[in-house]
């Protein structure tokens, strides 16, 4: 009977520490998604604080493109009050990214602009923000590649569904300029 009882508990222990184990690597990498988002939207809050500084200082050199500033301002607002999914705050920030890209194209015309201190300190600030969205985008992604893997493979699996731990959604921004071939012009 003693032999026959060690042989039912020793599974039943092995199966709760691991049950017990993955459980914590389930919530460790929630936290971790949960965290790498929150830096996610601390840089892209930066972004929108620089926004309108830009949009200003664009505006005195070319007045005549208030749609574009308008447009740009409410594509700000927008992204800056989604609060929901990565996947639809990606569709506000494509948008954004766009509207920016041309605000940008617009600035190309004025030489003035372009040669101004402010507008430059504007446009370095912009790309050291840009470039710090994207590596807090790559952390969270690959936090979220961990957590769905966790969800999906056996036999973490199990322990994912019987506790409601779910995928989480990649955060991808694309904009024209991603996707596009780098363009080298030789004299």
């Amino acid at each position: 009977m003693p032999v026959l009882l060690v042989g039912i508990l020793v599974p039943l222990l092995f199966a709760l520490v691991w049950g017990i184990i993955a459980y914590n690597r389930l919530v460790a990498t929630r936290n971790h998604c949960t965290e790498a988002w929150a830096d996610v939207d601390t840089e892209l809050k930066r972004r929108y604080e620089l926004i309108p500084n830009l949009v200003e200082t664009v505006k005195g050199y070319a007045s005549h493109e208030r749609e574009l500033f308008e447009q740009v301002s409410e594509l700000r607002s927008r992204a800056r009050a989604n609060d929901g999914r990565p996947e639809s705050q990606a569709q506000d920030e494509n948008a954004l990214v766009s509207g920016l890209g041309r605000l940008l194209a617009v600035a190309e015309s004025y030489p003035d602009l372009k040669a101004s201190e402010n507008f430059l300190e504007l446009q370095r600030e912009l790309a050291t923000t840009e470039n710090r969205i994207q590596a807090a985008r790559r952390f969270y992604n690959g936090n979220v590649r961990e957590n769905n893997n966790l969800v999906e493979q056996v036999p973490s699996n199990l322990i994912a569904s019987m506790t409601g731990f779910a995928r989480r959604d990649y955060f991808q921004v694309e904009s024209a300029a991603e996707r596009a071939a780098a363009k080298v012009e030789l004299g």
